[in-house]
């Protein structure tokens, strides 16, 4: 008996740390900007799941792309029938390493964060640097990068390829949560 008591505590100590190495955000936001001379664009997604997984320094990150909300009711369904085929790849997705991970402190440090992202099923390594900070059991991480949407197959019809900028900013904001089960 007291052997399996040993066990279960044992057990439950493991459970315990694995859980509190975890951290999530559901409402991590991602904003995307394209400037061009005749409009710009801008759209933002509060729905944004994130998980930093301290143990392995690991992120991953999952977007609705339906989420993503506009100015315009018009580019929005542009962008979700048109250009980024919502119905046909409904998520982008990115699953990377945090290389310095043990920098983050409680003042804000830069991090690199090397992964993998997926838009409109084409997959791309991605390093991006990072703004991070860890306070009040909390992990923040804020930064941008840019990206090609030809590399990830978006197709803009040449009737409106100049409203349309090349290079897409995107920027993001997690406050990741520790993860209770």
């Amino acid at each position: 008996m007291k052997n399996l008591y040993t066990v279960f505590l044992c057990l439950f100590t493991v459970f315990v740390i694995n859980a509190q190495e975890r951290y999530l955000t559901k409402s991590g936001q991602i904003t995307f900007f394209s400037e061009s001379p005749l409009e710009n664009i801008e759209a933002k997604n509060n729905q944004v799941l994130s998980i930093v997984d301290a143990s392995k320094k690991q992120m991953a990150i999952s977007i609705l792309m339906k989420s993503f909300m506009f100015e315009k009711a018009l580019m929005q369904e542009h962008f979700n029938e048109n250009y980024v085929e919502s119905d046909k790849y409904p998520k982008a997705t990115f699953r990377g390493k945090i290389l310095n991970f043990e920098t983050i402190s409680n003042t804000e440090s830069k991090v690199q964060v090397k992964g993998k992202i997926t838009i409109h099923g084409v997959t791309k390594e991605l390093t991006v640097e990072t703004l991070a900070k860890k306070k009040d059991d909390a992990i923040y991480m804020k930064g941008s990068f840019f990206i090609t949407l030809s590399d990830f197959g978006v197709e803009i019809p040449s009737v409106v390829e100049k409203n349309i900028a090349k290079q897409i900013k995107i920027s993001f904001n997690f406050n990741h949560q520790p993860f209770k089960k």
